[in-house]
C-alpha cells in the first residue's frame, strides 16, 4: 500500500470556509472524508509530497485518511497541525499520531512523545520501527479564518458495491429463486 503525506492551509469568510481551502490545498476537497486510527499496514510505503495530491477516484468518492487539523478564527491566533510516524523498515507496518495546537513547537513535541509512548507500548515490534518522520503544517489569522492540515492519505472507495457486497446480495437472492 501506497500512503501518501500531505500538508497545507487554507483561509476563508468562516472556519468551515478555511477548511475547504485547506482541503483544496492539499487536493482532496472534493471526496467524502473518512478517518482512521492509526495504524500503518504491514507493506506500506509513506511518501511526504510537497505537492497537492491526487488521489485517484471520482467527485464524492470516500477517502480514508488519517488527519489533523487546527481552525481558528481568533485574530492574530496560530494554529498548526501534524502527523507524526514510525514504521519497520522491513515489514512496513507501523503508526501515525496526530496532533494539533497553537505552536510548531508544542505539535511537535506532542507528536515525538505520542511516539515514544506507542512505540514503548509494543515492546520488541515497536523497538524495531524506523525513526519518527513529521509533518505540519501552520497558520495565522491575520484577517480571516485559517485551517492549517496534515492528510496522510491511504485508499479511494467509490460508493458502489464493491464485488464482495455484490457476492453477499447474490447469495442471499439465490434461495429466493430457487424456491420458486
Amino acid at each position: 500500500m501506497r500512503i501518501q503525506v500531505a500538508a497545507g492551509a487554507g483561509q476563508g469568510p468562516t472556519e468551515l470556509a478555511a477548511f475547504d481551502a485547506a482541503l483544496q490545498a492539499v487536493g482532496v476537497s472534493n471526496y467524502n472524508l473518512l478517518r482512521l486510527s492509526s495504524v500503518i499496514p504491514p507493506g506500506s510505503l509513506v511518501t511526504v509530497l510537497p505537492q497537492p495530491l491526487s488521489p485517484p477516484g471520482a467527485w464524492g468518492d470516500r477517502l480514508y485518511v488519517v488527519a489533523a487539523e487546527a481552525r481558528t478564527g481568533v485574530l492574530w491566533d496560530h494554529v498548526w497541525a501534524g502527523i507524526g510516524w514510525i514504521q519497520d523498515p522491513h515489514a512496513g507496518h507501523g503508526l501515525f499520531v496526530e496532533h494539533e495546537g497553537h505552536s510548531e513547537a508544542k505539535v511537535r513535541s506532542d507528536i515525538e512523545l505520542s511516539l515514544a509512548a506507542l512505540r514503548k507500548s509494543r515492546g520488541a515490534v515497536g523497538a524495531a520501527m524506523g525513526e519518527a518522520q513529521i509533518v505540519t503544517s501552520g497558520a495565522v489569522c491575520t484577517d480571516q479564518p485559517v485551517c492549517a492540515l496534515v492528510v496522510a492519505v491511504f485508499a479511494t472507495e467509490p460508493w458502489g458495491l464493491s464485488q464482495r457486497d455484490l457476492a453477499a446480495v447474490t447469495a442471499l437472492a439465490e434461495p429466493a429463486v430457487a424456491r420458486r
